[in-house]
């Protein structure tokens, strides 16, 4: 009975600290330079210049065919990584599956491209915003695929 107890107690600590570590979890929001991503190392040969993209608030050539709007939900691990480097190489991972797609549907280019983290619209020509946490990175982005000239 003794050590019933003693395990019922031990049970109780560990449940509770592993609930109020969640009450210290990082989750947050910051926005990096567009720019700097594209041209990192990181995203070095892996950005396909036959798809074009143009972020919101960028002028656009004129649309021939539009195939609609698509997202992505890209993740990374962040554990012992900066904040900046984690960031800029999901947001490359984002760029990279929405160039995919368009390519799939036979466009050209992605434009009107927001960042949607956690469903909250960013617009910017010059950021993209990034969800930073203390071991999850995650950049979420909508745009339309298009033809232009």
């Amino acid at each position: 009975m003794k050590n019933f107890v003693t395990l019922s107690l031990i049970a109780v600590f560990v449940s509770a600290s592993l609930l109020t570590s969640d009450a210290y979890a990082r989750d947050n929001r910051l926005r990096f330079s567009i720019a700097d991503a594209l041209n990192s190392e990181s995203a070095l040969g892996k950005i396909n210049p036959g798809i074009r993209l143009y972020f919101s608030g960028q002028a656009i050539p004129p649309v021939i065919k539009s195939y609609g709007s698509g997202r992505t939900n890209k993740k990374t691990n962040a554990f012992n990584k900066t904040d900046l480097f984690a960031c800029e190489w999901v947001f490359i991972s984002a760029i990279i599956q929405m160039q995919k797609k368009a390519e799939q549907l036979g466009a050209n280019a992605v434009v009107n491209i927001k960042s949607n983290y956690k469903n909250i619209e960013f617009s910017s020509p010059y950021e993209f915003e990034c969800g930073a946490g203390n071991v999850i990175a995650g950049v979420a982005l909508k745009g339309e695929f298009v033809v232009t000239e």
